[in-house]
């Protein structure tokens, strides 16, 4: 059953009915191949693109959508019903193109944006390293000036989705000593001297690879630096904010679709001459999976207009991807629950979601570092 959602606009409404027209024509009907295959869905980000719907919340100026930030979450929300891997993918591309947008010089902007918002380009995040994830500032790939005005890039990253596969990467690497010796780069897909490794084999989240990449003496000019060199982390959190709205409203769909599978068998399976859902120890256990789902949808909803208004929504955001997300992990569980058995095998969608949920807690912050965001946020 589609969600009954309070849309801002009659626009936005007809911007879910267009998403969910597309999901339910273009993501739904290939999903089980190529997630069971593991084959990348040749494709698909084009017909995203077309629609317009890989650069929603960015300005109309430079080709966005410009959406307000609840609509673009209410759309991702709809995707990851659908497909999560995908869903991720269109949140990981808002985010690698936060920085240019909110950082650049307006040449850069000129330059790359319309682009990179173009709808035929899809861009990847690369902050995380083998040894420094949650500790951004642990990093060591390094950009050391060439001395003609340009960097050279040497060094790995680690957990980039769409590596390999990405026509731009947004790179955090370090130029000087210290939290305040990072800096951030916009990186073309076919860089000399950028290679990946083969795509992590992970519990979910297939059909998108997910690999690490090296830099051997990558050279860059000193145009690709986003900011003040040195600003890096700063450009790096801020992004994340936004970040982490994308994976809670992931987090939702992915629940939603659980909790839709699981009501509709609850409905259809028969036990001692009843409904399973009349069982009341069953419609109990559906009943506190929709409100998880619903408690989690108003979170991110309220950072999301919070942001839409200019307001600090920085805790905000830690609570919503902390709550959703947690929320996914439980509901997913429990559809898993209400197929017994069935529930189990790959012939329900249940499984996968269940799978597809876990790293959902882990990714833009592990959960326990939105904990300690939030609070941070009580003592101050």
């Amino acid at each position: 059953m589609p969600v009954d959602r309070l849309l801002p606009s009659q626009e936005a409404d007809d911007l879910i009915a267009l998403t969910r027209d597309i999901a339910d024509k273009v993501l739904d009907p290939i999903v089980d191949a190529h997630e069971k295959a593991e084959t990348y869905p040749e494709g698909v980000f084009a017909q995203l693109g077309a629609a317009g719907l890989l650069s929603l919340p960015q300005p109309e100026e430079w080709g966005g959508g410009g959406q307000p930030y609840e609509v673009y979450l209410q759309v991702l929300e709809e995707i990851a019903a659908r497909w999560a891997a995908v869903a991720v993918a269109v949140s990981v591309h808002s985010l690698s193109s936060h920085p240019l947008l909110a950082f650049g010089t307006d040449e850069q902007k000129r330059r790359w944006l319309p682009g990179m918002l173009s709808g035929d380009q899809i861009g990847a995040y690369s902050l995380s390293e083998p040894q420094a994830g949650s500790d951004a500032a642990a990093l060591r790939c390094a950009a050391k000036a060439d001395g003609n005005g340009g960097y050279v890039i040497s060094g790995s990253k680690s957990w980039i989705t769409h590596g390999g596969r990405a026509d731009f990467y947004t790179l955090f690497a370090r130029t000087g000593e210290g939290s305040r010796g990072i800096s951030c780069f916009l990186i073309p897909g076919d860089l000399t001297g950028l290679s990946f490794g083969k795509p992590e084999e992970k519990m979910g989240l297939h059909a998108i690879p997910t690999t690490s990449a090296f830099y051997d003496n990558a050279h860059v000019d000193a145009d690709r630096l986003i900011g003040a060199q040195g600003q890096g982390l700063q450009i790096a959190f801020s992004a994340l904010d936004s970040g982490r709205l994308g994976i809670a409203a992931v987090a939702v769909g992915l629940a939603q679709a659980a909790l839709d599978a699981a009501t509709a068998y609850a409905n259809e399976r028969t036990t001692f001459g009843r409904k399973i859902i009349d069982h009341q120890g069953l419609g109990f256990v559906l009943a506190d999976m929709a409100a998880a789902v619903a408690s989690a949808r108003a979170t991110y909803l309220d950072a999301a207009r919070r942001r839409d208004l200019g307001r600090p929504y920085s805790t905000q955001a830690s609570v919503a991807k902390l709550i959703a997300t947690d929320a996914a992990m439980k509901v997913t569980t429990d559809a898993v629950q209400v197929f017994g058995g069935a529930g189990y095998t790959r012939d329900y969608r249940v499984e996968r979601y269940m799978r597809e949920a876990k790293i959902t807690q882990i990714f833009e912050g592990t959960n326990q570092i939105q904990r300690l965001v939030i609070a941070r946020g009580l003592t101050s």
